[in-house]
């Protein structure tokens, strides 16, 4: 199965190149929850075994797409408040605990959230919203944000370049990765099958007694 994934995400690449990174980036930091940073390492790992893609490069991309993605979220967030965070929240199963956890932050730390966010795991996703809810000054938004894209992109980059000589080591986290999707995605549609039963019981429920 890891293998397969492997095999999968190379001929991705190989086909888009550097827009697979972009892309991935971009909707990640606006607020989709995609697997950005796996993406990400893959990336570089093949920037390091196969050379056609190039470690520079990568950075720069990615840098972009994060701090567009990011400001993308940011104007989002902004222009659709609290009640558009809620429905986000509900399509996206985001829990309350993560919002919450953002507030305490942002309240807390400021403008270096933005920073930080990226290395946190959830934060990510929604720093970029939850910040044009809370309307934090977009100047102050913007320079943290792509202080933060370039640290958190070099990081990960430059480890997976590195772990590039890892072959086998790779293809052992990619499987608990692709394990981890598959139990990730089994939860969310046995917890979907579950709200749809509650929901045509209840609905049952109401038409009995209507009837009676």
């Amino acid at each position: 199965m890891g293998h397969q994934i492997f095999e999968l995400l190379r001929d991705f690449f190989h086909d888009y190149g550097y827009w697979t990174v972009a892309i991935a980036l971009l909707l990640e930091n606006a607020g989709i929850p995609v697997p950005g940073e796996t993406i990400l390492l893959f990336a570089s790992f093949l920037a390091y075994s196969e050379r056609e893609l190039h470690l520079p490069v990568i950075i720069i991309v990615a840098t972009a797409a994060c701090t567009l993605g990011d400001n993308l979220g940011y104007l989002i967030g902004r222009r659709g408040g609290r009640r558009l965070l809620a429905r986000y929240q509900d399509i996206f199963r985001i829990r309350d605990k993560t919002i919450a956890r953002g507030e305490r932050l942002f309240a807390r730390y400021g403008s270096l959230t933005i920073f930080f966010a990226r290395f946190v795991f959830g934060m990510r996703i929604i720093a970029g919203p939850l910040a044009g809810v809370l309307h934090m000054e977009w100047k102050r938004f913007v320079v943290f944000n792509f202080l933060g894209a370039v640290v958190w992109v070099t990081v990960i980059t430059c480890v997976g370049y590195f772990f590039g000589s890892q072959w086998e080591a790779l293809l052992r986290v990619m499987h608990r990765i692709n394990l981890g999707i598959a139990a990730a995605v089994g939860v969310v549609a046995l917890l979907l099958w579950w709200r749809h039963r509650r929901r045509r019981q209840g609905s049952d429920s109401e038409d009995s007694g209507e009837a009676s």
